[in-house]
């Protein structure tokens, strides 16, 4: 499991430098790792052996004899899955997570789990016949709902329809003949941002995923913290609203029923129809139907009932972020997710409403800002937990 409970041993903390960095000399290596040149050269031999890492030439003299440099054995390659409410992103990666193939459709999630991992396994079915890799090593695989990370399996997720208990993290592992890990899709943009975004060298922090439905991905003490059953950060479904409309976990006034991809489209085209915006209406006569891209435009124009609908849906986003600083007091929030791409609007109501109701000494250093990596935070953190997984196997 992805979770810190003691210091990682050798073995992982090494491999975990190699894909970080890139090829790192014998000699440097035991300075980093704190271990007796015998110690770090026994490990070495043992993960050469079973095909982990490999010699890669000389490196340059630091006085005495030259060592030689390690790195990720070649043949690694982790395999990152990123199911959306209406997109699959796939990606291979080698062993330092370098992106040999990319994949990006769009789908239904809630064509159930059978047509959706099935178009996943041959997408990475392609990747292999193209001659990107022999074999995988590990899988990391997000999907939009409450998962069960000891068991691999989304539970009672409110978009996902036919998904609940399903055995992603079975199915993927018996097709593959690999480790499979299974997260929800929050968390692992956590870990991606974690790992290449913004937040690179914070180890505390909030990454607020606002998209069809609106979760928190919790980070502590450099680690995600997924609670007892793996469902902490679940802040779409606070209740903001006890008189608002109903939402797809069968509550009312949620946050994601209020502010999400689905509500703004619901609020956009009430006022596209009422005639309150006339840049949603036009665009409502066009045909198609009105989304969040849409009410970003609209706003671009200076269209003041889309500034309203965005500003209205920052603040309730930031009144809730506000409790959560006032509990965790974190270094950072990161806003991500598809409705990120409403920009500096709604960032600066979200900011606005935790500043003013969080507390001076909470909020003195806390900076509220856009994820560096975007759409692809998802893929990114998939492979960072598959790339975990795979370097457990070498215990």
């Amino acid at each position: 499991m992805y979770v810190r409970t003691t210091v990682d041993p050798p073995y992982l903390r090494l491999l975990q430098l190699l894909r970080d960095e890139g090829p790192i000399s014998r000699a440097e290596l035991a300075d980093r790792l704190e271990l007796t040149r015998p110690r770090l050269l026994a490990e070495v031999e043992r993960l050469v052996a079973a095909e982990y890492v490999a010699e890669a030439g000389m490196a340059a003299s630091r006085g005495g004899r030259r060592s030689t440099l390690v790195e990720l054995h070649p043949r690694l390659h982790f395999a990152a899955v990123d199911l959306g409410a209406s997109s699959i992103d796939v990606e291979v990666t080698n062993g330092r997570l370098e992106t040999v193939a990319a994949y990006t459709e769009a789908a239904d999630i809630r064509s159930g789990p059978k047509a959706i991992l099935h178009r996943v396994n041959e997408l990475l079915a392609k990747a292999r016949v193209d001659g990107v890799y022999d074999r995988l090593d590990a899988i990391g695989v997000g999907v939009p709902g409450p998962v069960s990370f000891r068991d691999g399996v989304p539970v009672s997720p409110p978009i996902m329809p036919g998904w609940d208990r399903f055995p992603v993290r079975e199915l993927m592992t018996r097709e593959h003949g690999c480790p499979t890990v299974v997260d929800n899709d929050v968390n692992i943009m956590a870990i991606g941002e974690r790992h290449g975004g913004v937040a690179h060298s914070v180890d505390d922090f909030l990454f607020i995923k606002i998209g069809t439905g609106i979760g928190c991905g919790i980070h502590l003490n450099g680690e995600v913290y997924r609670g007892t059953d793996g469902c902490a950060g679940d802040i779409g479904h606070i209740q903001v609203d006890p008189q608002g409309p109903m939402c797809s976990c069968g509550n009312i006034g949620c946050l994601e029923a209020l502010f999400s991809g689905v509500g703004l489209a619901r609020d956009a085209l009430a006022a596209a129809r009422s005639g309150a915006s006339p840049s949603l209406a036009e665009r409502l006569t066009a045909g198609a139907p009105l989304t969040a891209r849409d009410v970003a435009d609209g706003a671009a124009e200076g269209d003041v009932t889309c500034i309203q609908l965005i500003r209205e849906g920052g603040s309730r986003i930031g009144s809730v972020l506000a409790a959560l600083v006032s509990f965790a007091n974190p270094s950072m929030i990161v806003i991500g997710g598809g409705l990120a791409q409403l920009g500096h609007i709604l960032l600066a109501e979200i900011r606005s409403a935790v500043y003013r109701r969080s507390l001076p000494l909470a909020t003195g250093n806390l900076p509220v800002v856009l994820s560096e990596l975007g759409p692809r935070a998802g893929v990114t953190g998939a492979a960072v937990l598959a790339s975990h997984v795979a370097f457990e196997q070498a215990s």
